[in-house]
């Protein structure tokens, strides 16, 4: 394993544990394994201990094409995926969007709120009036008489059929940059054309996630297909890695969400 863990980060080791543990599941009992909704990164991680396997694939389903977050089913070779297997349904929030407004991070915090682990839900979607949200096909309904109210608005979750998805308005700008290093703050700050101070300041302040997970070190080194969310200015994802410049600088190619 240690081969293995060296290729990526020491708090990722757990999650290589378990990605073994599917694996070998697979290879034993020679039936398909789902597992709970993966950030882009885990995504990546699962595909790399995956692809040198040649006697099981993976695939991945996220409930629409451009998904973020995404289902993988770990299979043996016979075994194709359908969009069925992935088990994933669609809800949309009815609320009076005349007289109130919704945030993502309402809507998450009233989903994560019922209980339910931050894994068993997909992407959070919004078109500039609608909210959806795509989650494990197995907690739909249990969710569906949970809630009723989200912060103080009146709201009511209704199953949809896929053809009802709507498209949201979010879009990544790519932006190719040089930065002197990959450290969080270096990047945010180059991104967001802020001073290094100010975005360490909004790192340690907790405004930033990494991965939807609260993120507090400036110098924590991102890698590829990490996602960070920075509260009051958006989003930036690490697309590629394209190497370093002749003054020694990497090179990468970023997608980024303005606010």
């Amino acid at each position: 394993m240690q081969e293995v863990y060296q290729h990526f980060r020491k708090e990722e080791q757990p999650f290589i544990d378990n990605v073994q543990s599917w694996v070998t599941q697979t290879e034993e009992t020679y039936t398909p394994y789902l597992t709970d909704f993966l950030d882009p990164r885990q995504q990546y991680i699962v595909e790399m201990l995956v692809g040198k396997k040649g006697e099981v694939h993976v695939s991945f389903y996220g409930g629409y094409e451009d998904a973020e977050r995404r289902r993988a089913i770990i299979c043996p070779e016979y075994f194709e995926p359908k969009k069925d297997d992935f088990e994933i349904e669609l809800m949309e929030v009815n609320y009076p969007s005349k007289f109130a407004t919704l945030s993502h991070g309402k809507v998450l915090g009233t989903l994560t709120g019922t209980g339910m682990k931050r894994e068993l839900f997909g992407d959070i979607l919004f078109d500039g009036l609608r909210w959806q949200f795509l989650l494990a096909a197995n907690i739909a309904s249990y969710v569906q008489t949970q809630v009723s109210k989200m912060g103080n608005v009146s709201v009511r979750l209704e199953s949809k059929m896929y053809t009802d998805l709507i498209t949201p308005i979010d879009s990544w700008t790519i932006v190719h940059d040089t930065v002197s290093s990959l450290r969080l703050d270096t990047v945010i700050a180059s991104i967001y054309n802020i001073s290094r101070q100010r975005a360490k300041e909004l790192v340690t302040s907790g405004k930033v996630k990494l991965n939807w997970a609260a993120m507090e070190r400036p110098d924590f080194e991102l890698g590829i297909l990490d996602i960070v969310s920075v509260r009051g200015y958006g989003r930036i994802q690490i697309q590629a890695i394209e190497g370093k410049s002749k003054k020694d600088k990497w090179r990468v190619e970023f997608g980024v969400l303005y606010k």
